[in-house]
């Protein structure tokens, strides 16, 4: 450990019995580390030192049972103060101190306490009075702890207040969640019975369709239902031979003869065949008289026109 200006500092030659004193070694900070190596050390002597706070590890010094802190720059105390279960005499006068932890109540064998000149809050100024004299700093010391174990009561009270309203909170928020969830549940479950009943007249008109279709088509079939013997599909009528007909095909037969025998007689060596040269001569007489049957008419047609 180290003063201010940075000179060693040997703790075990500052040990005398069960007494420590670090007093006016312009110490900046608590030695704790070495502190702690002293377990006989339970009278220890920070007076007169720079010390702005202690560090939070000060408060396992659960050896101490006599603490000197007067004439420092303390501006507040570890909030773990009160682990210093074994602390009877504490003096922290002439220090920057307005409140004290609320631990400070568990310092339950603390008979002796000084506090005088700190900007203590008015409340806590009253309750500690002052330290002129040996009875009025044992009487600091039960009148504070009273004080510090109410302050601890209350705030317990305002926890325990606190964690219930936050319990309360907490189960409306499950109830509300629950009649949430139960409501989205039976609107989910009134939702898939309309879809059920929904889809159930979908299928009976369908159903009522189909069936008023099978009846309508089954009245058709019934009124155009034609007797068994007209259910045959209906012959082609059977024409029956006619006389007219065969005496057109005898014509064309004797026509298709005359035309081949005629074309002999023109176009081949028969031509001055007897047979032939009556044909011809037949064929030319006809042939004259269509003349002059179409110049009559011819003649007859000018005429008229006239």
């Amino acid at each position: 450990m180290s003063r201010g200006g940075g000179k060693g500092l040997s703790l075990k030659d500052k040990l005398d019995g069960n007494e420590l004193d670090l007093s006016l070694c312009d110490l900046n900070e608590v030695p704790v580390r070495e502190l702690a190596a002293l377990p006989k050390a339970t009278v220890l002597d920070l007076s007169c030192n720079n010390l702005v706070s202690l560090p939070s590890d000060f408060c396992s010094l659960m050896h101490l049972v006599k603490l000197d802190l007067s004439k420092n720059r303390l501006q507040q105390l570890p909030l773990d103060f009160g682990r210093l279960v074994n602390l009877q005499h504490l003096d922290l006068l002439n220090n920057r101190l307005v409140t004290l932890p609320v631990s400070f109540a568990q310092l339950k064998n603390l008979k002796w306490l000084d506090l005088k000149d700190n900007p203590l809050d008015p409340v806590l100024a009253k309750v500690a009075g002052d330290c002129l004299d040996e009875s009025q700093c044992k009487q600091a010391a039960v009148k504070v702890l009273q004080h510090m174990k109410a302050i601890q009561s209350e705030q317990d009270r305002q926890r325990q207040r606190k964690l219930q309203a936050e319990r309360e909170m907490e189960k409306r928020r499950e109830a509300e969640q629950r009649a949430k969830e139960a409501q989205e549940r039976e609107l989910r479950k009134r939702e898939k019975a309309e879809e059920k009943e929904r889809r159930r007249r979908e299928y009976d008109a369908q159903k009522a369709a189909k069936q008023e279709m099978e009846k309508k088509t089954k009245k058709e079939t019934v009124h155009t239902r034609k007797p068994a013997s007209s259910s045959r599909p209906p012959q082609p009528p059977r024409h029956k031979p006619s006389w007219s007909r065969s005496v057109l095909r005898v014509l064309l037969f004797v026509l298709f003869c005359i035309l081949c025998t005629l074309a002999a007689c023109k176009l081949t060596e028969l031509q001055h065949q007897p047979l032939c040269v009556s044909v011809n001569t037949l064929y030319e007489d006809v042939v004259a008289a269509l003349q002059n049957h179409k110049t009559l008419q011819n003649m007859l047609q000018h005429n008229s026109q006239q």
